[in-house]
């Protein structure tokens, strides 16, 4: 693979700790490489700062390790279930990060409370649902992967507008073009997770940002008339 696509796995893990997303090594980012379909992930239970390009775990589509000597991330197969159905995507974050963790222990969608969610989501961040005892005991990361890809598609969800799930009893996950938007919209998500904690502490009847502003931020950032940052 790639080393380039390797460096940038590398980094967007190591972004992980400097963000303060994760704690000890709760949490993972892999990318993928569309024209072979092998996707570099971090290797399981591995501290951040000893990661290497070389240490990455390479797998392809199925899971098979085609590249490293590391058990790859105990995470991997719902990466892979999200690449083989979100094909837009070029990378996947997984965090514990405590705000997002929140929301999804509780089993609570994220609304959007305001213009900062409105402006990196297309309205709400949704929740997933529970795994049943069967899927747990079959093929829990799998299963994980299923539910996500299950709620997007029974809601008619575009994974590029709403980048991001909360999985009940469990933790976030996002995604992206590449690893460093990916790692963005992680850290956008714990934002809003906390700033939507902290409206409701001031204001417990605050209600979601009327749709016409949610429509202005959202597309003057993401439309086809974007006029946000630099051409």
């Amino acid at each position: 693979m790639n080393q380039g696509l390797k460096q940038q796995v590398v980094s967007a893990n190591q972004l992980l700790v400097s963000s303060g997303l994760v704690t000890l090594t709760w949490g993972n980012v892999s990318a993928i490489d569309r024209e072979s379909g092998l996707v570099a992930i971090k290797p399981s239970g591995v501290d951040y700062n000893a990661l290497t390009p070389d240490n990455l775990v390479v797998v392809d589509l199925d899971g098979n390790v085609v590249e490293g000597d590391l058990r790859p991330s105990s995470d991997t197969k719902t990466h892979l279930e999200l690449y083989r159905n979100f094909t837009e995507i070029g990378a996947v974050v997984h965090t514990h990060s405590p705000c997002a963790t929140a929301f999804s222990q509780a089993g609570v969608a994220l609304p959007c409370l305001g213009t900062t969610h409105a402006d990196h989501f297309y309205g709400d961040v949704p929740v997933a649902r529970p795994l049943t005892v069967d899927e747990v005991a079959s093929d829990y990361e799998h299963a994980t992967g299923v539910s996500i890809v299950e709620l997007f598609n029974d809601n008619k969800l575009d994974p590029l507008e709403v980048p991001g799930v909360l999985l009940t009893h469990h933790a976030p996950f996002t995604w992206g073009k590449n690893a460093a938007k990916a790692v963005d919209n992680s850290i956008a998500l714990e934002m809003c997770a906390k700033m939507a904690l902290m409206t409701w502490q001031l204001n417990p009847n605050a209600g979601e940002i009327p749709r016409h502003i949610l429509e202005k931020h959202y597309q003057r950032k993401h439309g086809k008339n974007a006029y946000y940052g630099q051409s």
